[in-house]
């Protein structure tokens, strides 16, 4: 099993979070893990996101990487960070190369036949349906999947608790990514620790 697939198959939800304070980053990390989520997917989308990705990473249990990566210059800034793991909204050959070349695991996102060909090219085979909702649902993740039988998904964007279940009866979906795990501030780390148990409720 490839190591993003063994990532993949750790919980059904991988939560999708975007940090506004560095120091919101490790009680928020020991909710979601305490709650049965270990793969936390820091978004680079604040200036606190690379701070929280280093301090998330000393908190037990958690497995941490950095999403919204988009260049290569982001991903090395997310390796030195210490992320273990790289997602990004789309896949260019360039930031494919390079992250195959940091041998790190890569989830890119794909939206159509041809991203798909793209990254098998590159030798991957796992990828990130985004936006999966405005980008047809479920429907056209299975027309999507039909021609490639051995690609995994987890699709992303616009998925909530009470969907994420349907999703994840597909055959080709291993998980999905979730922002609805943490509320808006004031954050509520009993509330998030109590969304991530009903989230990891729902494995399979």
């Amino acid at each position: 099993m490839k190591p993003i697939e063994q990532l993949m198959r750790t919980a059904p939800v991988i939560p999708v979070l975007v940090v506004e304070d560095a120091s919101d980053a490790v009680p928020m990390a020991e909710a979601l893990v305490a709650g049965g989520l270990r793969v936390l997917e820091v978004t680079l989308r604040t200036p606190a996101a690379l701070d929280a990705i280093r301090a998330m990473r000393g908190v037990e249990g958690a497995i941490v990487g950095a999403g919204t990566v988009t260049n290569q210059a982001q991903l090395q800034d997310a390796i030195d960070a210490g992320s273990e793991f790289i997602v990004s909204p789309g896949l260019t050959e360039t930031l494919g190369r390079a992250a195959v070349r940091e041998e790190i695991p890569f989830l890119p996102g794909i939206a159509n036949a041809g991203d798909i060909m793209r990254g098998l090219d590159l030798g991957l085979s796992h990828f990130k349906f985004f936006p999966a909702e405005t980008n047809g649902g479920m429907a056209a993740l299975k027309a999507l999947a039909g021609p490639f039988g051995d690609v995994k998904f987890c699709p992303t964007g616009g998925i909530r608790q009470e969907t994420a279940a349907d999703w994840l009866a597909l055959d080709p979906v291993l998980c999905v990514g979730g922002s609805w795990l943490v509320g808006k501030s004031p954050l509520d780390f009993a509330a998030t620790r109590q969304r991530a148990e009903d989230a990891a409720a729902l494995a399979r």
